[in-house]
């Protein structure tokens, strides 16, 4: 997801995504332990959108006061 189609999102919206890719990242990082992916790249991608996520919220609630 890229930084414009997260700008688009509503801020209950991206709350409800960093949920969902926080508990998918888990997930994933758990199966990664147990059995190696094979493109461990993975991992580094849902982290970085997780972080994208969180700074726009971040950006919004700094805005808002």
């Amino acid at each position: 997801m890229k930084a414009k189609e997260i700008a688009d999102l509503t801020t209950d919206e991206i709350k409800e995504k960093i949920g969902i890719e926080s508990e998918a990242f888990n997930k994933m990082r758990l199966n990664h332990a147990v059995a190696a992916f094979e493109n461990p790249i993975q991992l580094r991608h849902k982290r970085r959108e997780i972080a994208r996520l969180k700074t726009e919220l971040r950006k919004r609630e700094l805005s808002a006061k």
